[in-house]
């Protein structure tokens, strides 16, 4: 392990998106983002449907879109449990602004309770996978 990097994981129910060494991280947390360096404080955090961005030994930044879940910090090792995690790279950002759109058309529609909430979820995740793929295409 390098000076100055610890181990980034992120866990799906159907993959390990990441396992590798990590300088900087950045998650988008319930209560905000939280910055995660070396030698972090023990720390357990609800994430939120958003981007997570980190930094790699050779400085180069990532993005990750994420729909929720849980990170715990401890003995630099940040283990990220998500619902779905999907590299910027990965991201079909023309799938993506469609799914964005439906959820829009749904959001407008303004049905049952149950549908508008889970239009409201699918635009976020929308929106987080559009932004990690922008980001990453910088």
């Amino acid at each position: 392990m390098a000076d100055n990097t610890f181990l980034l994981e992120v866990v799906t129910p159907e993959r390990i998106a990441m396992s590798d060494e990590v300088q900087f991280v950045v998650v988008p947390a319930i209560e905000g983002e939280i910055g995660i360096l070396k030698n972090h404080a023990p720390i357990v955090a609800g994430l939120k449907i958003g981007v997570l961005r980190y930094t790699m030994p050779d400085g180069q930044v990532h993005y990750m879109a994420l729909s929720g879940g849980l990170m715990e910090v401890i003995d630099n090792e940040a283990k990220i449990l998500a619902e779905t995690a999907e590299h910027g790279r990965e991201v079909d950002l023309l799938r993506a602004k469609a799914a964005k759109e439906r959820a829009e058309r749904r959001l407008a529609e303004r049905q049952d309770q149950i549908s508008y909430v889970r239009a409201q979820m699918a635009l976020l995740r929308a929106i987080a996978r559009i932004r990690a793929s922008e980001l990453e295409q910088r």
